[in-house]
Parts: structure tokens; sequence; C-alpha cells
């Protein structure tokens, strides 16, 4: 299992983070000063950083240049809020490997953490998710359900990642919400339940059981009646 540090002073987005990583099947550690941050990378004990800029002791540049001066080259993608193309040209001539702004949606930052890791450690099945006949290609961006290919929205998509990541699991609204829809989600919303609807229709209903009072769970090994 992969262990990510997020180096962020905003409590709120850090959690957002950090239940986001959890849900996706990483382990993580927050560090919310470019001081701890560096010394928490140099460590050895993670498989990749996420960086941001406006860090309350120093600029994060000055962070991921003490890194990559002392030979560390542990992935970093900078997620900041500061999204000039000279703070994004200097992140990426200073070794950032990804740079991601503010706002951001979940979805876009794991897949960009999936990538920088799969560089470090190319493994085909990682890339694929197959539970109960359904199966997710996160590479292509593709689905099928028994073999037959399904068009699934981005938003779809994203849902069904984070179903077939959690097999059995109940998933709160939320969770979801969090995980799909971003950080600045409302939590009145119902576009989980419509969304779900929608996947039902396309995975078979009998894939996504409501679970009264929490959420939903994806069953893998019910079968059809």
């Amino acid at each position: 299992m992969s262990q990510i540090l997020i180096v962020e002073d905003e409590d709120r987005i850090a959690s957002f983070i950090e239940k986001g990583l959890r849900s996706a099947g990483f382990t993580s550690e927050r560090a919310a000063t470019g001081r701890d941050g560096y010394h928490l990378a140099m460590t050895g004990d993670f498989d990749l950083v996420i960086l941001d800029l406006g860090l309350p002791d120093e600029d994060g540049l000055d962070v991921l240049e003490r890194l990559r001066g002392s030979g560390n080259d542990l992935p970093v993608i900078i997620l900041t809020a500061r999204t000039s193309i000279d703070d994004t040209v200097r992140s990426l001539e200073g070794g950032a490997d990804d740079y991601l702004g503010k706002p951001f949606r979940f979805e876009e930052l794991i897949a960009r953490v999936r990538l920088r890791l799969r560089r470090e450690a190319p493994t085909a099945d990682s890339m694929v998710l197959s539970q109960g006949g359904v199966e997710l290609d996160l590479r292509s961006r593709q689905a099928s359900v028994d073999g037959v290919e399904v068009d699934l929205s981005a938003r779809e998509f994203a849902l069904a990642e984070a179903f077939l990541s959690n097999p059995g699991r109940a998933l709160s609204r939320e969770q979801l919400l969090s995980r799909v829809w971003g950080y600045d989600f409302d939590p009145g919303s119902n576009v989980v339940d419509v969304y779900v609807r929608y996947l039902r229709g396309k995975l078979g209903a009998e894939r996504i059981e409501t679970v009264r009072g929490v959420g939903y769970r994806f069953v893998a090994n019910r079968r059809q009646a």
C-alpha cells in the first residue's frame, strides 16, 4: 500500500485529501509546514508528496528545491491556488512531477497520483478494477459489464471507481460526494442518488445496494434473479 505525504496548511483541504486517499486505498500523513514536510519527505517512508506552495513558514518551491538539492527524487505533485504560468513553469523546472490548481476535483488528483506511482512501479493489474463482472480500465477510462463495453460519463466512471475500489463496503453519500464531486460539494444535494440511479441502469441495479441510513454498497457476488 502506497504512503502519501500531504504538505498542506489548510486543515479542511488536508482532511479532504486524506479522507479521499484513504477511500482510494492509500495511507497518508500530513504536515502543515514546509519544515515538517521536508523532514518527513527525507525519512524515506513515503512514495509520493502532495505539496502546497502557500505554506506558513516557507514557499513550497523552496521545499521542492531543498528536496531536489539533497538528491531526493520522490514524486511531487504541486497542489496550489497559485495557477499563474510563472508558478507552473518554476515548479516543473524546479523538479515537480505534476501541477494541479485549486479548486480541484478529487478524481483528477487521484488519477495523477496513480499515474506518478505507476511510473515509479508500473503494474498493469493496478490499472484495472474488476468486481462481480464489472471491469474498469483506469488508463483508457473504459468500462464493461460481463464483457460488454458500456458508455460511462466522467462522473459515472468516477462513482463506479469509488464502488469497485471498496467492494462490499457501505459508502456514505458524504464520502461519495467528496470523492467524486470535490471538497466544495453541497451536503444537501441529491446528486449522488441521481448518479447511482444512472449507474444502476448501466451496471445492473442488483450490483449497487442501498444501505438504509448510510448510503450505498457495491455487491460483487450478488446473483441476478
